[in-house]
């Protein structure tokens, strides 16, 4: 018997257990996710801050799903602009992060998939939406990653204040010249950990725990096959 041979079983079952239905409790779990990934559409997703000796208290910019908002009212992202104008940075305006465009469209389509995976879903759309959520969250964080690197790079060369290029601090803190800047996650990112790390569980309790049930159905009447007395067996009794 071939290799080939052997896994074609275990392949043809799997693919009879992508189509079964999801578990009553996972469709439950899925529907109560929901709650967690749109309240990210509300609050930041990310922080950006910035210290120094002439502003004691401090500027701030929040990066929401689909804006940025300074602090102070607005205030801190016109101080922001001035300060990055004098080293040649580009300015902070909503144009620059065109992201914000589709995110909106992606937290959405994840809700639908979601609510769809808990009504009517199987194992396969459960399985599809984990990959999807993986890939939505990750291609963000690249996205991010790679505005801040433009930002940083992208200077003009006839700014009143010349510095090196530099990468802005992604998570933690930096200094970038007098100024102590800071880069920390905010609540909308923590609600959207939450839902992908929750839709993962999910995803991972459910396959393992149907796959056992599956593999025991399958195993049965094997075993049945086995205790049950053979011809011979019948006639001795």
């Amino acid at each position: 018997m071939t290799f080939e041979t052997k896994l074609q079983p275990l392949v043809d079952r799997f693919e009879v257990f992508l189509d079964e239905p999801i578990h009553f409790r996972s469709r439950i779990l899925l529907a109560v996710l929901v709650i967690p990934l749109l309240l990210s559409f509300t609050q930041p997703l990310w922080r950006i801050s910035m210290e120094a000796p002439q502003y004691p208290q401090g500027l701030y910019m929040d990066v929401y799903a689909y804006k940025i908002d300074g602090g102070h009212d607005g205030h801190d992202i016109q101080e922001i602009n001035e300060l990055n104008h004098y080293i040649g940075m580009r300015e902070l305006a909503r144009s620059e992060f065109e992201d914000l465009d589709w995110i909106p469209f992606a937290l959405g389509l994840l809700t639908i998939l979601t609510l769809r995976a808990a009504a009517i879903g199987k194992v396969r759309s459960l399985i599809d939406l984990s990959v999807l959520t993986g890939y939505v969250g990750l291609f963000s964080l690249a996205r991010f990653v790679y505005k801040l690197y433009v930002f940083g790079h992208d200077l003009d060369p006839q700014a009143a204040v010349e510095i090196a290029p530099f990468m802005p601090v992604v998570v933690g803190t930096k200094q970038v010249a007098n100024f102590t800047t800071h880069s920390w996650p905010a609540l909308g990112t923590a609600f959207m950990s939450l839902f992908a790390i929750g839709v993962l569980l999910v995803a991972v309790w459910h396959c393992w725990v149907g796959y056992r049930e599956e593999w025991r159905g399958a195993a049965a009447p094997a075993s049945s096959r086995r205790d049950r007395p053979g011809p011979a067996t019948q006639a001795t009794s």
